[in-house]
């Protein structure tokens, strides 16, 4: 019976944003007409907190947060780039109302396809990548992140790349880590248990708290891409299991996702 209420809600929050979404998205391209930068992010991802609050009531889907007073360090400190934990869609709908700078995102060009959500984001400050061509990608990366941060915004880039199953760890990747240290900027860990409420590659979301926990900024300056990345890797996945414990036992890791 349990699993049948899931699925209904869930129907629901994906009626729910797909009636949200096509109107504020026609809102927002219509808006980039007159407006860009900051002014038309605030407008444009205002849309989404119709998607985690819709996805709170609806589907029961909680969140707390753990290390606020982190967060008020890095906000004294100027442009970050934040390496987040990527177990599903709830992260990337849920930062842009969780952080006080607006957030560039650096993600796969082929979003910028979906309708409706996807021409929206292609106005707005992000760097969208070609994956298939490596060298071009970085220097796009390290072009527009330099440019972004210079205008007081956040880099966001997830170092495993894409969204791993909860419970398991993908390979991190140094992309965040050399950005942080061309252009001097510290870099904001945090470990998110997403996963626990909206599986990755699925829109089956379960009730419950889904703990984002910030960790503290970590300076870029003299560091070595690899050695810095590896620390970030080590306090989200040491906090991750902490946070999750349940998610990594052997029977977990064994279980279908």
């Amino acid at each position: 019976m349990q699993p049948l209420l899931w699925s209904l809600r869930s129907f629901v929050f994906v009626l729910w944003m797909t009636a949200t979404v096509i109107p504020w998205a026609v809102l927002s391209l219509v808006a980039s007409i007159f407006l860009r930068g900051t002014p038309l992010y605030r407008f444009t991802t205002f849309w989404l907190r119709f998607a985690i609050w819709g996805a709170r009531f609806i589907c029961g889907v909680r969140w707390r947060i753990v290390g606020a007073d982190n967060l008020a360090v890095a906000d004294r400190m100027g442009p970050m780039i934040i390496l987040p934990k990527h177990q599903s869609t709830w992260e990337t709908f849920a930062f842009p109302q969780l952080m006080p700078h607006p957030l560039c995102y650096v993600f796969k060009r082929e979003l910028l396809l979906i309708p409706f959500f996807g021409w929206a984001m292609a106005r707005l400050d992000m760097v969208h990548i070609d994956r298939s061509r490596r060298a071009e990608a970085w220097k796009r990366v390290a072009d527009q992140g330099r440019r972004f941060l210079a205008q007081g915004n956040w880099i966001i880039m997830f170092p495993e790349g894409t969204r791993t199953p909860r419970g398991s760890q993908g390979a991190y990747k140094t992309g965040g880590t050399r950005l942080a240290i061309e252009t001097g900027a510290p870099v904001l860990p945090i470990a998110v248990t997403s996963g626990r409420c909206w599986p990755r590659k699925s829109f089956m979301l379960r009730p419950g708290v889904i703990d984002i926990s910030i960790g503290r900024p970590i300076a870029s300056t003299g560091r070595q891409a690899d050695e810095l990345m590896r620390e970030v890797e080590a306090w989200i996945e040491t906090e991750m299991r902490r946070l999750d414990p349940q998610a990594y036992t052997p029977e977990a890791r064994e279980a279908p996702h």
